[in-house]
């Protein structure tokens, strides 16, 4: 866990300063700044782009991580990497022009219910596309074990860059037009920056020639562009389809619930760089043993991190709610319900990176199919009758769902399960804090109660994992920072 442990507490550094960044824009900046039919434009325009992106990279970035290290010659691996390059021209050329010829008929279906949203169709192609390739990038890095730079600009730049825009906006440098034309030029302007550092770690050699394997590679590429979209799509088709039936101006109100929610997943997307490109070389080289431990510490590591920062935040919402405009309150049930379905992603540890670089890829298209036609299904009833609640509950059930089933196949398939004595304590730690400290409250400023709350959480979780030993990696962290010892 050497490398593990290094990229992926330099990557939770990067990743929680851009959700710092991010909190700061989502919080305060957008919700002072922006009106509240434009933040939810913002949030729409965002959550639509990437709902498509998987498909306008073709699903090259998952195929370049999983076929990598099979490739054992310098002419075969620098022809594979030509067709990485390249695969997503497949997709991206035909469907601009499809949206070029059909543009108005794709305006009028998304914009029945909020006519706002017919005027940026263009805005969500151009950032699908960038993010596609971004990510096509990444991948060209991660295969070279280099992943601290692209998390950066992953969980970073675009946020610094979209509050630079914000405060242009609030100063009227620019007006909200020229704001929205300026939120594709960042996403843009990163992908070109992730290309310069991907090929400055390794400089394509553009090779024209036969890759062996080449049917088994597309049929990857086509598949894992339904299976590797699964997640983006948990995280982003309930705000497309809230468009469908509320105001716009209340997917700024869910978008708020969700993004605080979402910093429980922040370890897990930080580690999963690296778990990626380290599942694929243990599975290519059928090192089961190794690919068993990696189940287990990540599953282990990722729910102490990610259980003590669902404390930080379900015990101090309330709190926290008092601080943002007032409107903005009716998402406490949707933090909560999201946060308890990001704490059960943390338990799976390595278990996306194991299916998607497996043989049995194909199962998690199938179940990703079912379980997206189930979220749809879940969101029609659920958001007439709850709003912005019903869809929170609609997404938790189908990643409750979804994750159970992974769970039971990999440990069919592989005969390995992520789970150790030491989850379990962590669970009880983690009930018995929700239960001492939730309806504990200091009658101070928000603020005050905030810090003092978390400081006390902070102090008996802390002292907990260490003084029974939960994890050697989190023990050799702490002595590590704290200079014990």
């Amino acid at each position: 866990m050497g490398l593990v442990a290094s990229q992926s507490f330099k990557n939770v550094i990067s990743t929680y300063l851009g959700f710092f960044v991010g909190a700061i824009n989502t919080l305060f900046l957008y919700t002072e700044f922006l009106s509240d039919e434009y933040y939810g434009m913002v949030g729409y325009m965002l959550s639509l782009a990437y709902v498509i992106m998987p498909l306008m990279s073709f699903g090259a970035h998952n195929t370049l991580i999983k076929f990598y290290s099979s490739f054992k010659t310098r002419v075969s691996l620098n022809s594979f990497l030509t067709l990485m390059l390249f695969l997503p021209f497949i997709i991206t050329i035909p469907l601009s022009f499809f949206s070029y010829v059909c543009y108005d008929t794709i305006a009028d279906f998304l914009s029945k219910e909020n006519d706002i949203i017919s005027g940026y169709i263009w805005h969500v192609i151009v950032i699908a596309l960038a993010l596609a390739y971004f990510e096509v990038f990444f991948a060209w890095a991660k295969v070279q074990m280099q992943t601290v730079f692209g998390n950066f600009m992953k969980e970073v730049f675009h946020r610094i860059g979209t509050m630079v825009l914000l405060f242009l906006l609030h100063f009227n440098v620019v007006d909200v037009e020229q704001f929205m034309i300026g939120l594709v030029c960042v996403y843009v302007l990163r992908m070109f920056v992730m290309n310069a550092y991907a090929f400055s770690v390794k400089l394509p050699v553009i090779t024209f020639k036969k890759v062996n394997g080449v049917s088994s590679i597309f049929k990857y590429s086509f598949l894992i562009i339904i299976a590797g979209s699964i997640a983006t799509i948990f995280l982003d088709v309930d705000k497309v389809m809230l468009g469908a039936y509320i105001k716009i101006e209340e997917i700024a109100y869910y978008n708020v619930a969700v993004f605080i929610a979402a910093v429980i997943a922040v370890p897990q997307k930080s580690m999963n760089q690296i778990l990626l490109p380290l599942s694929a070389k243990y599975l290519n080289e059928k090192d089961f043993d190794a690919l068993e431990d990696l189940y287990k510490k990540s599953s282990l590591n990722l729910f102490i991190i990610s259980g003590f920062i669902f404390l930080l935040i379900v015990l101090n919402i309330d709190q926290l709610y008092y601080i943002i405009p007032e409107e903005f309150n009716g998402g406490l049930f949707v933090v909560f319900i999201i946060s308890v379905g990001k704490l059960y992603d943390a338990i799976l540890g390595s278990n996306n990176a194991i299916l998607f670089n497996s043989d049995y890829y194909r199962v998690v298209l199938y179940l990703g199919v079912a379980l997206v036609i189930l979220m749809i299904v879940l969101n029609m009833v659920f958001i007439p009758l709850f709003g912005i609640d019903g869809a929170a509950l609609a997404t938790f059930i189908a990643i409750f769902v979804y994750n159970s089933i992974k769970l039971l196949f990999v440990y069919k398939k592989f005969q390995i399960h992520p789970f150790t004595s030491n989850v379990l304590r962590i669970t009880g730690l983690i009930t018995l804090s929700v239960l001492l400290f939730y309806f504990w409250e200091f009658p101070f400023h928000p603020f005050v109660n905030i810090a003092l709350k978390s400081a006390l959480i902070t102090a008996l979780y802390v002292f907990v994992v260490y003084r029974f030993k939960f994890s050697e990696d989190i023990s050799a962290l702490i002595e590590r920072y704290l200079k014990i010892k």
